[in-house]
C-alpha cells in the first residue's frame, strides 16, 4: 500500500458543520485513510492510498458536496511542438503529474493552462516535466513579445526560401518526366544524380533536421507525431535514391527516372511552407490580445505631496493619488476624489457619448479623460483592473478547448501510429499483389501515405479557428468566456441587445443639419468646424 498525504484549500464553508460534513464524506471514500478538515484555516489534510483513489476523485467528491477546492493556475509558453500529437503528449504528461488537477495544451497558441495544488507540485515541476518530454517551457509573460513572434516567422521564411531555391531544379526535372510535359527542356546537369544529391542533402539533413530531432524525442517518449511521418517518408525516398545513385554505373545516369530526390526535397519545402503559413496565422490571431493591451496606459502621474511624479503604470500602488489631465488615459481603476470631467468609456461599453463624472464616482483604467482635471485614488491595480480581467478572459477563451477540439485531439493522439501501419500495409499490397516485385512503385505509394496523411491540419484547424474567432470578436467588443461558448453560437437565432450604445461605432456622428434661420448650411458648417 502506497499512502500519500496532501493538503487542499477549500472555499465555501460557512460553519464547523460544513467542515464536519466534508470530513465524514471523505473518510468514507474508498482509499482515504485519514481526514482532518480545519474550518478556521479552510484546509483539509487528507491521507489516501494511491492504488485505490487519487487527487482528482477527492476533488470531485468535495465539489459534489457544494464546496470548492482552491487551486493555483499556471500559464506556460511552450516551444518545440510540431503538430497536434505533440500537444496531446504534453497534455497527457502534465495531467499525470501528482497534484495537477487539469492541464490543457493549445497547439495553435503554443501554450499550456494548468490547474494544480501547490501542496503537491509547483511551476518548476511542470516546466521540468515538459523538458523531460523533449520540449521547452517557460512561464507565460503577460505580454508576448511581438519581436519574438516576428523573429520566428522570419527564421521560418528564410528556411523556406533556401529550401525552395534548392528544390527548384529538382522540381523542374520531376515535371518534365510526365508524358504531357515531355516537351519541356531540362539541362543535362539537372539529370545528374550526384547533382540532385548535392541539392537534396542540405534540405534533408540541415534545413529538415528538426524533423529528425522531433521524431527522436517523440519515439523516445513512447509516442509518434507528425515529425515521425515526415522523417520516415522523406528518408525512405532519399536513401532509396542514394542507393540507386551508388550502384548505377555513371554511363546510365542520364536515363535514370527512378530517383526520388525531388520527392524528399519538395515535400520538406511544402511542409515548411505550411509551417510558415501556420506561424503567420498564429501571429494574426494573437494581435487581438496585443490591441487590448495597447489600450492600457503606459505611465501614470502620481501626486507625492505637492510634487507630480511620472512613473510606470506597473509601479502604481493601491491608494496612490493619480493626476489625470484632459486627453490622458486613466492608468488604473479608481475613485475620483477631486475634479469633474467627462470620460470616454466607449472602449468598454460601446457608448459613443462621454459620461459625466464627479467626485465619488468610479473610473476604469484605459478609458480617456476628455475635459477636466481629475485626481483619482487607485483602487485596483495590475491584474485586478477591469481591462486586465477582460484580457485574461480573452486569453483563456483563445486557449480553451471546444468539445469538437477534444474529439480532434483524441483522434490526433492515435492517428500517427495508425498511418504508419496503413503505410506498411500499402507497401506490402503493392509489392506482393498490385505490382509484384516492383519495389519502387510500392515505395512510392508508401511514401504518399506517410506524408500526405498528416494529422497537423486536424489538430490545428479547430484551435486556430477558436483563436481567430474569439480574437476577432474581442476586437469588435464581443467577449467569449471559453471555446465551448463560441462553438454554441451556431445555435443562436435571436440576439437581444440591452442598449443602442453597444451597436454603435463608439464615436458620435453628424447625421442631419436642420436650419432654423436664413443662414447658409455651408457657412454654418464652416463656423462649427472652426469652433
Amino acid at each position: 500500500m502506497s499512502t500519500k498525504q496532501t493538503t487542499i484549500q477549500i472555499a465555501g464553508m460557512t460553519c464547523a458543520a460544513c467542515a464536519n460534513r466534508i470530513e465524514k464524506v471523505l473518510s468514507r471514500l474508498d482509499g482515504v485513510t485519514d481526514v482532518n478538515v480545519n474550518f478556521a484555516i479552510e484546509k483539509a489534510t487528507i491521507a489516501y492510498d494511491t492504488a485505490k483513489t487519487n487527487l482528482h476523485d477527492i476533488e470531485q467528491k468535495i465539489e459534489s458536496l457544494g464546496f470548492q477546492s482552491i487551486k493555483e493556475k499556471a500559464e506556460l509558453q511552450l516551444s518545440g511542438m510540431t503538430c497536434a500529437a505533440c500537444a496531446n503528449r504534453i497534455e497527457k504528461g502534465l495531467n499525470r503529474l501528482p497534484g495537477v488537477s487539469k492541464a490543457t495544451v493549445n497547439f495553435a497558441s503554443e501554450s499550456a493552462h494548468v490547474q494544480y495544488y501547490p501542496s503537491e507540485t509547483n511551476i518548476q515541476s511542470l516546466i521540468e516535466k515538459v523538458h523531460q518530454l523533449g520540449f521547452k517551457a517557460r512561464v507565460k509573460q503577460d505580454q508576448m513579445s511581438e519581436t519574438d513572434r516576428q523573429d520566428e516567422a522570419d527564421r521560418q521564411k528564410r528556411r523556406l526560401i533556401i529550401s525552395a531555391i534548392l528544390s527548384l531544379p529538382l522540381l523542374w526535372t520531376m515535371v518534365a518526366h510526365f508524358s504531357f510535359t515531355s516537351f519541356i527542356w531540362v539541362p543535362k546537369l539537372f539529370l545528374n544524380p550526384w547533382f540532385q544529391l548535392i541539392l537534396t542533402f542540405p534540405i534533408q539533413f540541415i534545413i529538415g533536421r528538426h524533423f529528425y530531432i522531433g521524431a527522436f524525442k517523440a519515439l523516445r517518449n513512447g509516442s509518434a507525431n507528425m515529425d515521425v511521418l515526415v522523417a520516415l517518408g522523406t528518408s525512405a525516398a532519399f536513401f532509396y535514391s542514394l542507393y540507386l545513385t551508388l550502384i548505377t554505373p555513371s554511363i546510365h545516369y542520364e536515363h535514370m527516372v527512378d530517383l526520388y530526390y525531388e520527392t524528399s526535397a519538395v515535400l520538406i519545402t511544402l511542409i515548411l511552407l505550411g509551417k510558415w503559413l501556420e506561424t503567420r496565422a498564429k501571429n494574426r490571431t494573437s494581435q487581438a490580445i496585443t490591441k487590448l493591451m495597447n489600450l492600457q496606459a503606459k505611465t501614470a502621474t502620481v501626486l507625492r505631496g505637492k510634487e507630480e511624479v511620472e512613473i510606470s503604470v506597473d509601479e502604481v500602488q493601491v491608494d496612490d493619488l493619480l493626476l489625470i489631465k484632459p486627453g490622458e488615459k486613466i492608468p488604473t481603476d479608481g475613485v475620483i476624489i477631486e475634479g469633474k470631467s467627462t470620460i470616454d468609456e466607449s472602449m468598454l461599453t460601446g457608448e459613443s457619448l462621454p459620461v459625466s463624472k464627479q467626485t465619488g464616482d468610479s473610473v476604469i483604467g484605459g478609458t480617456v479623460n476628455k475635459h477636466g482635471r481629475l485626481v483619482v485614488q487607485a483602487t485596483k491595480i495590475g491584474k485586478e483592473t477591469a481591462l486586465s480581467q477582460i484580457i485574461r478572459i480573452v486569453e483563456e477563451a483563445q486557449g480553451s478547448k471546444a468539445q469538437i477540439q477534444r474529439v480532434a485531439d483524441r483522434i490526433a493522439g492515435v492517428f500517427v501510429p495508425i498511418v504508419v501501419g496503413i503505410a506498411l500495409v500499402t507497401f506490402l499490397i503493392w509489392y506482393l499483389i498490385a505490382s509484384p516485385g516492383q519495389f519502387s512503385t510500392a515505395l512510392e505509394n508508401m511514401i504518399a501515405v506517410l506524408v500526405i496523411a498528416c494529422p497537423c491540419a486536424l489538430g490545428l484547424a479547430t484551435p486556430t479557428s477558436i483563436m481567430a474567432g474569439s480574437g476577432r470578436a474581442a476586437e469588435l467588443g464581443i467577449l467569449f468566456k471559453g471555446g465551448e461558448h463560441l462553438e454554441a453560437t451556431q445555435q443562436i437565432d435571436t440576439v437581444v441587445l440591452d442598449k443602442t450604445g453597444t451597436i454603435t461605432h463608439g464615436q458620435p456622428q453628424l447625421t442631419d443639419v436642420i436650419l432654423v434661420s436664413d443662414i447658409e448650411e455651408s457657412f454654418l458648417l464652416s463656423l462649427v468646424g472652426a469652433v
